[in-house]
């Protein structure tokens, strides 16, 4: 069994698209019916998350933490537990193409890193995307690491010790010490997943942040653009 993992802290506005994405990739033919488990975990959630979940049918678990990394790691556990034998992840604000799961499961690898790009529906955000685009490495061996497009085997999950219940930088983490046992990694630069460009975050040094950065930047090259947040 295939698991995937999502972790979400009051995430409605996003989690519906990211959960059809999802559904779409666990139906893709070349898994020959392979089972797919899905498991969203609810981390300090008092918005609708839990009913956008139960209305798409996906596993979730509950955890009061505020911190990504305990999120992730309870998702994990909890796929473990229903026999996954390899774990991916994403994010509640992404969306993930349709070959996502088959090209983690058929990269054999103990650890599959993918790329992501931003959402540019918000007009504003072609500019951010741009420059976004300027300042990363794309293409297989790229060696960027993203909790919305990561994946590795359980067996490998488990012998790094998981996720560490940090607010940002968890997938990173975990990475590095994959890396250090000699777990062998896939730097693909497809399937590639995409993401929301807010810049206001869920933890302070996450992702977000980074787009802010970009964004002050940007601002201060180009006094009064406007980027939404």
């Amino acid at each position: 069994m295939i698991g995937v993992l999502v972790p979400a802290h009051n995430e409605a506005e996003h989690l519906d698209a990211c959960l059809r994405s999802l559904a779409f990739a666990a139906a893709h033919p070349g898994l020959c019916g392979e089972a797919v488990c899905i498991v969203v975990a609810l981390d300090a959630c008092d918005d609708s998350s839990a009913a956008i979940c139960h209305r798409h049918g996906v596993a979730t678990v509950e955890l009061q933490a505020r911190c990504v990394g305990a999120a992730r790691a309870a998702a994990a556990n909890e796929l473990i537990g229903r026999g996954a034998r390899w774990l991916a992840c994403t994010d509640a604000d992404s969306q993930v193409p349709a070959q996502w799961l088959l090209a983690q499961r058929d990269a054999g690898t103990d650890v599959f890193c993918g790329v992501v790009d931003l959402d540019e529906r918000v007009p504003q955000h072609s500019w951010l995307r741009s420059c976004f685009q300027r300042g990363e490495r794309w293409g297989d061996g790229h060696g960027r690491v993203h909790g919305a497009n990561l994946g590795v085997s359980t067996r490998a999950y488990q012998a790094a010790g998981g996720f560490a219940a940090q607010r940002c930088s968890e997938d990173v983490d975990l990475v590095r010490r994959l890396h250090a046992q000699g777990a062998s990694i896939r730097w693909a630069g497809a399937p590639m997943v995409i993401t929301s460009a807010r810049l206001a975050g869920r933890a302070s040094g996450g992702f977000a942040d980074h787009l802010a950065t970009l964004a002050g930047s940007m601002a201060e090259a180009q006094p009064g653009l406007a980027l939404a947040t």
